[in-house]
């Protein structure tokens, strides 16, 4: 007997993170995690995350769940300086790994969600947004696609994400993301080496100096030396790990990110012709 009710009282403990708050399944294959959200209001979307290296993943300790918000929330609509919630779907994602849960990975986290309630086409001005908890909300779209819609997009770190209506000229949108890299380069200056930091400086200048000049493809290559930069030299002169316990800073994470979103950013104005 009491066997039988300790395999109860493990099979429970298994399921229970994937039905979580809006999660109708989810599973974990190696560096992966492939979840399905399903909300009141026939709000349904398929969600996958795959890291490049992890340690410690287990449903239990990605802290995954789905839940529908009020686009017109007035703390929310703060948080959206740039964009808008489609009224279609209205639905925040939340990865918050508890803290103990031991969680652990290097480089960048790639996020997908697909979702038939919205469609896309080709100058859709639907992104994918992420934010720590409670704070701003930025575009880390790196790659959009049909099926209805199918967004990408990297992350250095985790926790709330939305797909938002993003109605401002491309330009602008560029612009926004080179300050967002400059100022995070700046700002973790003092974590690498200064012969490192003046040559990612260097080549973020040259793409901010190409893209002011009209040449978009130029500036494509000067983000492309950046990202191979930060990838030759993450792990040993720029520190790349993020962990649950929140005491690391995923610096060549972050830089990656916000570089590959610019770069889809600067491809979108060159070929859509922007």
């Amino acid at each position: 007997m009491f066997r039988i009710l300790a395999s109860v009282l493990l099979l429970l403990t298994a399921v229970r993170p994937a039905t979580a708050q809006g999660i109708a399944s989810a599973s974990v294959s190696g560096n992966s995690v492939t979840a399905t959200v399903s909300l009141p209001g026939n709000l349904d979307a398929d969600v996958s995350l795959t890291f490049e290296n992890v340690t410690g993943l287990s449903l239990a300790n990605l802290g995954l769940s789905a839940q529908v918000t009020n686009p017109f929330d007035p703390a929310l609509f703060l948080r959206l300086p740039f964009g808008v919630i489609p009224s279609a779907f209205p639905v925040m994602l939340r990865i918050e790994p508890p803290a103990a849960g031991g969680l652990s990975f290097s480089g960048v986290a790639r996020l997908e969600i697909h979702t038939h309630n919205l469609n896309f086409y080709a100058a859709t001005p639907l992104r994918l947004y992420s934010a720590s908890l409670g704070g701003p909300f930025r575009d880390i779209t790196t790659q959009m696609g049909s099926g209805s819609y199918r967004a990408r997009g990297t992350t250095g770190g985790f926790s709330e994400f939305l797909i938002v209506a993003d109605l401002r000229p491309i330009n602008s949108v560029i612009t926004g993301k080179l300050n967002r890299l400059e100022d995070a380069l700046e700002a973790y200056e003092g974590a690498m080496p200064g012969s490192v930091y003046d040559d990612l400086a260097a080549r973020l200048a040259a793409a901010r100096a190409h893209f002011a000049s009209g040449a978009t493809t130029a500036a494509i290559h000067d983000l492309n030396d950046f990202i191979d930069t930060v990838v030759e030299h993450q792990g040993t002169d720029i520190p790349n790990v993020w962990r649950s316990a929140r005491d690391l800073d995923n610096v060549a994470g972050y830089l990656r990110a916000g570089a590959l979103s610019l770069r889809f950013s600067l491809d979108l104005k060159r070929d859509l012709g922007l």
